[in-house]
């Protein structure tokens, strides 16, 4: 096997110094690591190319300083002169005591009251459209709710000649029935209470409130007007139409014949009857409930023609009721 570096074909076998193969000149002989001259101080830097022999363009890498002139270090900037008579230094912080902020003194927030306004327009999209508050109807204004005041009550119904209980004598026992019997529903925990009995538009009236326990006290629930009639009166429901009706399985819905009423009120009984017809075909009850705000349920129960509407008694709404019985008291011809 013959390699390039002998002609013969065969292995040479001489010392290495004497074969005729070297290192290239531009590597270096391998003695030294440099081609220094002889006559050539150690302290004196040589000559790299010389050093390094003949090699091909762009062999060795550029020297890592590059050639542009040392930069200066930066002048410090010297800072402006001050006036230490007109500006004395500030005082040294002196601990937590320092940090502590003195106590601020804040005014009380004012607060400024809206005016009351009057009621705004009723329904789901009511006021959403620019057309702000309306003013209430003299009907609207005299029924607007007014929380009852038992004292007012009392004090009005002793000016009149009433006589006033508690709701818990003897004579109140029918009003618990009567409360009962009520379309709205009550419940077992709610009683009759502020009772006043009196006379009114030539009838025997008797005013309560229906009361329910809140928290330690009582507070009142529906407000009650009720007329003892004579004889034997059948069942019914007078009530506005705009009303859920509830418990009203069986019963006949008696019309009046005029349309204006039927929209509004609606009669309902257990059996048809003119007695009850009366009531709906009389022209003062269909004119009194007619100009009234359908806020009230009247119904018939225990001896006893009454009105019911939300909200505790006072003496407006026992004046309301008390007309409002005596024009159905009087298409009953029952009333005594």
């Amino acid at each position: 096997m013959s390699t390039p570096r002998d002609g013969s074909g065969g292995f040479d076998d001489r010392p290495e110094d004497q074969r005729g193969w070297s290192e290239p000149s531009h590597l270096g002989d391998g003695s030294t690591g440099s081609d220094r001259p002889a006559d050539q101080p150690a302290d004196q830097p040589a000559d790299r190319a010389a050093d390094r022999g003949w090699e091909p363009p762009g062999w060795s890498l550029p020297d890592a300083a590059p050639d542009r002139p040392a930069q200066q270090p930066p002048a410090q900037a010297q800072p402006p002169a001050q006036d230490w008579e007109a500006t004395p230094p500030p005082a040294p912080q002196q601990g937590w005591e320092s940090h502590r902020a003195e106590p601020q003194q804040w005014d009380a927030p004012q607060t400024h009251e809206a005016p009351p306004q009057e009621e705004k327009r009723g329904g789901v999209l009511g006021g959403l459209f620019g057309r702000g508050p309306r003013k209430l109807s003299e009907v609207q204004q005299q029924f607007l709710p007014k929380g009852g005041g038992s004292q007012d009550l009392a004090a009005w119904g002793q000016a009149y000649g009433w006589t006033a209980s508690d709701g818990t004598g003897p004579e109140d026992a029918v009003l618990v029935e009567l409360t009962r019997s009520a379309p709205v529903r009550p419940a077992k925990s709610e009683v009759p209470s502020n009772v006043l009995r009196g006379r009114a538009d030539g009838l025997d009236l008797v005013a309560f409130d229906i009361v329910s326990p809140y928290g330690r006290g009582w507070v009142a629930t529906h407000a009650v007007t009720a007329a003892p009639v004579l004889g034997q009166l059948p069942g019914f429901r007078l009530t506005p139409a705009r009303f859920w009706r509830h418990g009203t399985g069986g019963l006949l819905q008696l019309p009046s014949g005029d349309p204006e009423f039927d929209t509004r009120w609606v009669l309902l009984a257990a059996e048809d009857s003119p007695q009850l017809r009366r009531v709906v075909e009389d022209p003062v009850v269909r004119q009194a409930l007619l100009g009234s705000d359908d806020g009230d349920e009247l119904w018939s129960a225990v001896g006893f023609v009454a009105a019911i509407r939300p909200d505790g008694h006072r003496p407006l709404l026992v004046e309301h009721h008390a007309r409002i019985l005596a024009a159905v008291g009087a298409a009953l011809g029952s009333h005594r």
